[in-house]
């Protein structure tokens, strides 16, 4: 059995892409045993020796953090802190994400600054390599002091209460508790507070949406390399050249792209009867190489994130201090998605043009590329499909991050609004992929009417596989079939990693 063992060591993408794909169990490294368990005895003795007020751990929470509570009642205050602010509603957050929370809750908790018992992250280390995911929702989170609603949901079954799911049916968790023999955990001081404040709602869909980003930007650009060959397109406005002197590095690497994948192809290669192409084609390294600068900063914001500690207050054991700050505060998350949601679709809305230059019959191809235009309607509809579907991303796209409202009773003045970015975001990546896949079932198409020429062997090779899903429209049938197998091709794709983030 292969293992991931949690340690101080940098997260990178590989890594957790590695982990995800190859579903490798986890486990903690000795070092973060012992920080684990030097802080949550450095945190027992604190409260032995002290009446000090230390927010969280002997206090109430956020408005309530003058109100002093009793050592008797300590381990009490965590649990209702858990159960309390399970608000969550609405949609359910997809199991792989959640999966991916629970992960790094347990990465943030093993830096041995947040005071929890080492049998509590184990149990949800137990939790992980069993499959035995929590219920989340993507309502409830105001992306400050933490993503408490959703954190507290993914909390709950430790203390045997919620739903997780379990071997493809959602369960109460204490039923699955039984099943494996194990006892709930009684959280003591502080344990709640840690597991509920951090961003790992937030960073889970920053993570997730990375790699599903990565993965969009490489077929924008082999998509649209199809698009352009099947278009009659020009190669010039690709020419190494061009991008040296306005040297953007998304730039060089999108029209690297499109040199290699349309190498060889005996369409570009042909002698032109224009001298330029349309702004969706000719500024691809442009417009898709911004929205790649645009995800290796996003990139830069989240690896950061998922690489620190976030729940409060903060214990440092050398220094002897226990700090409330506010780490857990998701502004630079917010910015971030908000950032990616414009990003992605700008790809999306290109996208759309290129698919409607296809059929608007020019450049020798039919209108609406079909034979018998007219009694069939061919491609027409799936370009107001795309065109529906692009809108739809401009209005996600509008920004989370310069909303707030006060919460709390005033305390908690200010907030994010990144959770509601997060789930934004993947919903305009889900968009990306269905006007991608209309844009290469309008391609693949019009690639027909360029035969006995070829594209690239590797654009031929991509083509083959994809015809074998979607054939060739002859005449008018139902198009949404087409258009569903045409978004499962697309995800069905596995591109390595080095590929995409090279």
């Amino acid at each position: 059995m292969s293992f991931h063992t949690i340690s101080s060591k940098y997260l990178t993408l590989p890594v957790i892409a590695d982990i995800l794909q190859n579903n490798l169990k986890i486990k903690l490294s000795e070092g973060s045993i012992a920080k684990i368990e030097a802080c949550r005895a450095y945190l027992d003795a604190k409260l032995k020796d002290s009446e000090t007020p230390m927010y969280g751990i002997n206090t109430g929470f956020g408005s309530l953090y003058n109100v002093k509570i009793s050592k008797d009642n300590l381990a009490k205050l965590q649990e209702n802190l858990v159960m309390s602010h399970a608000c969550g509603t609405g949609n359910l957050v997809p199991e792989e994400i959640v999966k991916l929370m629970l992960f790094l809750k347990i990465q943030s908790l093993s830096y041995g600054h947040s005071g929890v018992q080492l049998s509590t992250v184990q149990r949800l280390i137990d939790f992980y390599n069993h499959d035995i995911i929590p219920v989340v929702y993507t309502q409830g989170s105001l992306g400050a002091s933490g993503d408490l609603a959703p954190l507290a949901h993914l909390s709950l079954p430790l203390l045997g209460k919620g739903e997780v799911y379990f071997e493809g049916e959602i369960v109460p968790s204490e039923v699955v508790l039984k099943q494996f023999n194990w006892q709930p955990v009684v959280l003591q001081s502080k344990e709640g507070l840690a597991l509920l404040n951090g961003t790992q709602f937030m960073s889970s869909y920053g993570i997730y949406s990375l790699i599903k980003s990565l993965k969009l930007c490489y077929l924008s650009d082999l998509i649209g390399s199809v698009s352009l060959d099947s278009f009659d397109g020009r190669i010039d406005a690709f020419d190494e050249l061009v991008h040296l002197v306005r040297p953007h590095n998304g730039q060089l690497k999108t029209a690297e792209r499109l040199r290699e994948f349309l190498s060889g192809s005996e369409l570009i290669a042909r002698e032109k009867q224009h001298i330029q192409d349309p702004y969706s084609f000719r500024c691809m390294p442009q417009v898709h190489g911004a929205s790649k600068d645009t995800v290796e900063y996003v990139e830069k914001v989240f690896l950061t994130e998922i690489n620190s500690v976030t729940d409060n207050p903060n214990i440092f054991i050398a220094e002897d201090k226990i700090i409330s700050g506010g780490n857990f505060h998701g502004q630079p998350l917010a910015l971030a998605f908000d950032f990616l949601k414009i990003a992605m679709a700008e790809l999306g809305n290109i996208s759309e043009r290129r698919t409607f230059q296809l059929v608007s019959g020019l450049r020798g191809l039919p209108a609406f590329l079909v034979d018998n235009p007219g009694l069939n309607s061919g491609f027409m509809i799936p370009q107001y499909t795309a065109a529906s579907i692009v809108s739809a991303n401009k209005q996600l796209a509008t920004p989370a991050s310069v909303d707030s409202i006060v919460s709390s009773n005033g305390q908690e003045d200010h907030v994010s609004m990144g959770a509601n970015a997060a789930v934004q975001a993947l919903d305009v990546l889900n968009n990306l992929e269905r006007i991608l896949a209309i844009e290469l079932f309008n391609a693949s198409q019009a690639m027909h009417f360029r035969e006995p020429l070829k594209s690239s062997e590797f654009i031929e090779s991509l083509l083959s596989a994809y015809r074998e899903v979607v054939p060739f429209v002859s005449d008018d049938r139902i198009l949404h079939n087409d258009i569903e197998a045409s978004v499962d091709f697309i995800r069905s794709l596995n591109i390595e990693m080095d590929l995409l983030i090279n």
